[in-house]
C-alpha cells in the first residue's frame, strides 16, 4: 500500500482524464437518439472527445501548451460538429480543469494568456452552437473567471511557498558555510598560536642546550655531542614549524615576538570591558597553578570571546568572570544579565570556533540562557591528557 501511494498521488489526475474520455465516449454513443445530441458521425465525435481531453496528459512537459492545445481542439471541433462540445458536459469540466492548470502557472503572463485563450475558445464554441446565445456565454465566462481566480490565487501562494523554501534552504546553506569557515578559521588560528607557544618553548630548550654545551669540560665530548644534536634538532624543528604554519598566516600577519596571552592577563580583559561601560566582576576560586600553555591560551580566548559578545550584543548591565582551578580541571565561566548572544547549540560563529578550540583539549563547552535570566558561557578543560 505504501508503494502505491506515491504512484496514486502522481497519476490520479491522469486517471480522471482517462475516465472522462470513457464517460464522454459513452455519452456520445448513448446520446445518438437524443433530440439535442451531437450532430456529426459517431466516429468523429469519439475522435473529437479524445482530441479534446487527452492533450492534458502532456501537461507536465507542456504546462501551457497542453491546455492551449485542448482549447484549440475544442474550437476546431465546434466548426465540424456544432453541438458535440456544448452537449458533452465532460468537455466543459475538463476545460475548467485545464483553465485551473493554466491559472496556477508560475508565469503570470502565461496565466493571463491562458484565460484569454479560454475566453476566445468559449466565444467560438458558443457562436457555432445554434442553441447557445449571449446568456450562455456570460454564465460560462463567470464560471471560467471564478475557476481562474481561484487557480491564480493558489498559484501565487505556491510560488510564495517555493520562494520561502528556497530562501530558507539558501540561508541554511549559507549558515553551514559560515560555520565551516568559522571552524576552519579557528583551527588555523589555533595552529598559529600553538606555533608561537610551542616555538617559544622549543627556542628556550635550544638556547638552554646550547648554554649547557658551552659549559662542559673538554673531556665531556659525548655529552657535548648529545647536546649538539639536541640543539640542532631544536633549530630544525623550529624552521620546519615556521614553514608549515607560514601557509596558515595571513599576508599581513607576522610571527609573534611576544609570548601568547594567558589567564595571567585576564584582569586586562576585565578592565577593557569596564572601560567599554560594562561592570564586570572577576572571581578566582582555588589556587592558581601553572597551566599547560594550550589550555592557558584557550581559557584566555574563552573569556575574551565571552566578554566581547556581552559588550557587543547582550545589552547587559553587569557581567561576571569566574575562574575555578580544580584538582584535575580548569573551569572558566562568563555570565551576564543581558538578553543572550546565542541559543546554546553553537549557532554563533564565535561559539563554533570556541567549541572547536575547547574540543582540541578534550574539554566541554556549555552555552545558553540561564533560568533566572541572562546568559552563561562555561568551559571545563582537563589538566591531564
Amino acid at each position: 500500500m505504501k508503494r502505491l501511494w506515491p504512484f496514486a498521488r502522481r497519476y490520479w489526475f491522469d486517471a480522471l482524464l482517462l475516465a472522462a474520455v470513457g464517460i464522454g465516449v459513452t455519452g456520445a454513443v448513448l446520446g445518438r437518439e437524443h433530440v439535442n445530441g451531437p450532430e456529426g458521425p459517431l466516429w468523429f465525435d469519439i475522435l473529437a472527445i479524445v482530441a479534446i481531453v487527452l492533450p492534458l496528459l502532456a501537461r507536465r512537459r507542456f504546462p501551457f501548451g497542453a491546455p492551449a492545445a485542448m482549447g484549440v481542439a475544442a474550437a476546431l471541433t465546434s466548426f465540424l460538429d456544432r453541438t458535440v462540445v456544448p452537449y458533452d458536459g465532460v468537455t466543459f469540466l475538463v476545460g475548467c480543469a485545464a483553465l485551473f492548470l493554466v491559472g496556477s502557472l508560475r508565469d503570470r503572463a502565461q496565466a493571463v494568456a491562458g484565460f484569454a485563450v479560454a475566453e476566445g475558445v468559449l466565444a467560438v464554441v458558443v457562436h457555432n452552437d445554434p442553441r447557445s446565445g449571449v446568456g450562455n456565454f456570460v454564465v460560462a465566462s463567470i464560471i471560467f473567471a471564478i475557476v481562474w481566480t481561484i487557480a491564480f490565487g493558489v498559484g501565487r501562494k505556491s510560488v510564495e511557498a517555493d520562494e520561502a523554501r528556497e530562501r530558507a534552504f539558501r540561508a541554511e546553506r549559507e549558515r553551514e558555510e559560515r560555520a565551516l569557515a568559522a571552524v576552519a578559521e579557528e583551527r588555523a588560528r589555533i595552529a598559529r598560536e600553538l606555533h608561537d607557544v610551542v616555538g617559544h618553548s622549543v627556542s628556550v630548550m635550544t638556547v638552554q642546550a646550547s648554554g649547557v654545551r658551552r659549559l662542559l669540560r673538554p673531556d665531556q665530548e659525548r655529552e657535548r655531542e648529545a647536546l649538539l644534536v639536541v640543539e640542532r634538532t631544536g633549530r630544525e624543528a623550529l624552521a620546519e614549524m615556521r614553514r608549515m604554519v607560514g601557509v596558515l598566516r595571513r599576508p599581513e600577519e607576522a610571527p609573534a615576538l611576544a609570548p601568547q596571552p594567558s589567564l595571567d592577563h585576564v584582569s586586562r580583559l576585565v578592565e577593557q570591558a569596564r572601560e567599554a561601560g560594562l561592570p564586570v566582576e572577576l572571581l578566582i576560586e582555588g589556587e592558581a597553578i601553572q597551566l599547560p600553555a594550550g589550555v592557558d591560551l584557550t581559557a584566555y580566548r574563552l573569556v575574551q570571546e565571552g566578554l566581547t559578545n556581552v559588550v557587543k550584543h547582550a545589552q547587559a548591565t553587569r557581567a561576571e568572570v569566574l575562574v575555578n582551578y580544580g584538582d584535575s580541571y580548569l573551569e572558566v565561566t562568563v555570565r551576564d544579565d543581558g538578553k543572550g548572544v546565542g541559543n546554546g547549540d553553537g549557532g554563533g560563529h564565535g561559539l563554533v570556533g570556541m567549541r572547536e578550540r575547547v574540543s582540541v583539549y578534550g574539554g566541554e563547552l556549555d552555552a545558553g540562557p540561564e533560568t533566572g535570566g541572562g546568559y552563561r558561557l562555561r568551559a571545563k578543560l582537563p589538566l591531564t591528557s
